[in-house]
């Protein structure tokens, strides 16, 4: 090929990125000045490189003339695959400088069996695919750690059923409808759907003290629609696994996420569907302060890639 009478010789002397990024400033600017400007050179220096640039590809990139610069037909078509070199080269850069980082240790509350729950394990995945050096630790946390372990710095970030109590920042991931469990010889244990008002004589398994108050009157249903007092047994556990003993033996109920019935099926239990319960919520949670943490604030960025995917999915 020849081109401005110079002929070809392939791309045997292929040019940097250095050297197409200065072109894909001039393609912006159009204007020798502005551009050396730009890139902090002399306009002198500029010109050269862009001159050298030409010589290497054999190609007329731009026509100058003593009132205006623009590109040559060559030039234009260069521009998408110069900005491919630099922006791939900034990729690989970015790569090397995680990869002589020393390893990030993420440590993460997961409230009972949330890792199971969509959009989780996706994020997850992300998380692993986008940073393979962070060693990332799940600590199983129930009803009683899930905040504590948070707000005291035991672990830097938890994936959570809401409400939580102020000073905890969230991002939703998502919701699902909620449902009784009560002992399997309950004589409402085959009679579902239920109400709320179905259940009032019945007793409610007591959270903690430990348990935030927003967290065990959400969950309770504490007060009634009808504002009818709750009674609670003298049992108060402090995750879903002592409670779920108590329930078997009949000592009362609780209102469980519906998921429940697939990640906690247990012998003389029955999960009973509820029409009055508002949803329950999942989320990604942090202490403000390290909101832009590294490890956590890729746990958000993988948790926001999860959450794109799963609406392109219709999800």
């Amino acid at each position: 090929m020849v081109t401005g009478g110079r002929s070809s010789a392939g791309l045997q002397n292929a040019p940097g990125a250095h050297q197409l990024q200065l072109f894909l400033v001039l393609a912006e600017e159009l204007h020798f000045r502005r551009s050396a400007q730009r890139v902090f050179m002399s306009q002198s220096a500029f010109s050269q490189q862009i001159s050298a640039l030409e010589r290497r590809l054999g190609l007329d990139l731009v026509e100058r003339t003593t009132r205006r610069v623009a590109l040559t037909p060559a030039g234009a078509a260069l521009v998408p695959y110069a900005r491919a070199v630099v922006d791939a080269t900034a990729e690989l850069q970015a790569a090397v400088a995680a990869l002589e980082r020393p390893p990030e240790r993420l440590v993460v509350g997961a409230f009972e069996a949330i890792t199971a729950v969509e959009p989780v394990p996706t994020m997850i995945n992300e998380l692993r695919a986008r940073h393979p050096l962070v060693e990332v630790e799940f600590v199983r946390t129930g009803f009683a750690d899930t905040v504590r372990t948070l707000l005291d710095g035991e672990v830097d970030a938890a994936l959570l059923a809401l409400p939580v109590p102020e000073g905890i920042q969230t991002l939703p991931l998502a919701s699902g409808p909620r449902c009784a469990v009560m002992a399997e010889a309950d004589p409402l244990a085959g009679k579902g759907p239920l109400t709320v008002a179905d259940l009032a004589d019945r007793p409610f398994i007591g959270f903690s003290p430990d348990i935030p108050k927003v967290f065990r009157d959400f969950w309770s249903v504490d007060p009634r629609p009808d504002g009818s007092p709750i009674r609670y047994t003298s049992h108060e556990v402090a995750d879903y696994e002592s409670a779920l003993s108590a329930i078997a033996l009949g000592e009362g109920i609780e209102f469980v996420p519906e998921v429940a019935r697939y990640l906690y099926p247990r012998p003389g239990v029955a999960y009973v569907e509820v029409t009055d319960l508002e949803p329950w919520t999942i989320a990604l949670a942090w202490r403000p302060e390290d909101r832009d943490a590294p490890g956590v604030a890729a746990f958000r960025r993988a948790a926001r890639t999860a959450l794109e995917d799963r609406a392109s999915w219709g999800g």
